[in-house]
């Protein structure tokens, strides 16, 4: 098994960060054989409630769908071909939902914002607890709405595998490229617009 030096995963960061921010990255490899216990899915569920949201409206919703089970199918056939070449070996699917307007019909403008923030708690509780994360944005959405019966004013945004760390030479040849290679971000300077 040639699993990936985590170490060499780390952010070089240009300040110091807390451990889960420096620790967490977006493979695609992902053990197979390993399980999301109820209290693991529970947990990081948990982790997303507490996420700050306009007017703690709270307007994230999700699915999740465990390897094995019909829901995960549904969901890995909803993802397009790049993505389902390695997304079928994670413990878990989820399906991030936002719900983009409120109870009387009116926009929630914030909603994928706020969708946005839950998800990334979500996800640093997974590198918290030992696991990885990786968002996805290749799906086809009305397939995943007609699905799980979404109604209007319920907008698929995203989908996040979950699971634990498995066999990067799995993969296939460019995937298992992009998953050893250097990380990087852009220059701080390049994306702060003003400073006073």
């Amino acid at each position: 098994m040639t699993l990936v030096d985590t170490a060499s995963r780390h952010a070089p960061t240009d300040a110091p960060l807390i451990a889960p921010l420096v620790e967490r990255w977006s493979p695609r490899a992902y053990d197979p054989t390993a399980e999301l216990s109820d209290d693991t899915i529970r947990t990081l569920l948990e982790a997303a409630r507490w996420a700050p949201s306009a007017n703690n409206v709270q307007p994230w919703r999700f699915i999740v769908a465990r390897r094995g089970t019909p829901a995960f199918a549904a969901v890995h056939d909803a993802l397009m071909g790049f993505n389902q070449a390695w997304a079928d070996s994670a413990a878990a699917l989820i399906v991030n939902v936002a719900e983009t307007v409120d109870e009387t019909g009116a926009p929630r403008r914030w909603a994928t914002y706020d969708l946005g923030q839950a998800v990334a708690y979500m996800s640093l509780q997974a590198q918290h607890d030992g696991l990885h994360t990786h968002q996805m944005g290749g799906f086809d959405a009305d397939r995943l709405a007609e699905a799980f019966g979404l109604g209007a004013g319920l907008e698929v945004i995203s989908v996040s595998a979950v699971g634990k760390l498995g066999d990067a030479a799995a993969l296939p040849e460019p995937l298992r490229e992009r998953e050893v290679a250097p990380r990087s971000r852009k220059p701080l300077d390049e994306l702060l617009i003003a400073a006073a």
